[in-house]
């Protein structure tokens, strides 16, 4: 089987090959970029299976950059991690916002990060082992080819937000709470912030309509029929 291939788009040379180091250790095929304009079309070229991306870069910063990928078709499937030096939650929220699947703040330890890599790449694995379609309403959802279409209208989602209603949709009769959202979508070896559903939520809502999930305070969530 072919290496997973992983981009790393970073200005910090340094950064560039430790992680490269680790990761080929790993069994990664790593590429790298020391900005985004160059990180775009290495994407492009290599459609990699995960982009580790920094916040923090002179011409195009991480949260455009990040932007500017999700709108190429061919890298929807592609998982997208931010490793910054900025931790505030304004920073993260606008990273989860701009299409990331996970924000990793920088002083997380090479072999930490590896781990998560592993756990979302084995979570992406196992979500697209078996294929299906899931028709509810209005509603179709295409596992196989990662679309969704609600009244004719077709959306192209980030990773983690397609994940997330693919499960809400897989059982309209069910309220799924919080702790079974992380462990399923995100993966239990995947620390990510306690806001995290929160965001992936309203962006879904956004998108397909207000009334599509119906919050239940203090248990989870439900997809509406």
């Amino acid at each position: 089987m072919n290496p997973k291939k992983i981009l790393l788009i970073d200005d910090e040379q340094d950064i560039l090959e430790i992680l490269s180091y680790n990761l080929e250790k790993e069994g990664y095929q790593v590429f790298t970029a020391d900005n985004g304009n160059d990180g775009i079309e290495k994407a492009k070229e290599i459609l990699p299976d995960l982009i580790l991306l920094d916040v923090m870069m002179p011409e195009k910063d991480g949260i455009e950059t990040c932007q500017d990928l999700r709108k190429v078709k061919e890298l929807q499937k592609t998982l997208i991690v931010f490793l910054s030096a900025r931790g505030e939650e304004f920073s993260q929220l606008a990273g989860y916002q701009a299409g990331a699947n996970d924000y990793v703040v920088k002083v997380i330890k090479p072999k930490i990060l590896i781990s998560k890599i592993n756990a979302l790449l084995q979570l992406t694995n196992q979500v697209e082992d078996s294929v299906k379609i899931l028709e509810i309403g209005d509603l179709v959802i295409d596992k196989g080819n990662f679309r969704v279409t609600k009244n004719g209208q077709v959306f192209l989602l980030p990773k983690k937000e397609f994940d997330l209603l693919y499960l809400l949709a897989s059982n309209t009769q069910k309220v799924f709470k919080r702790e079974e959202i992380l462990e399923k979508v995100w993966g239990n070896d995947v620390i990510v912030g306690e806001r995290t559903i929160d965001v992936h939520i309203r962006r879904l809502r956004e998108k397909l309509g207000d009334t599509s999930i119906q919050t239940l305070k203090g248990i989870g969530y439900k997809l509406v029929v």
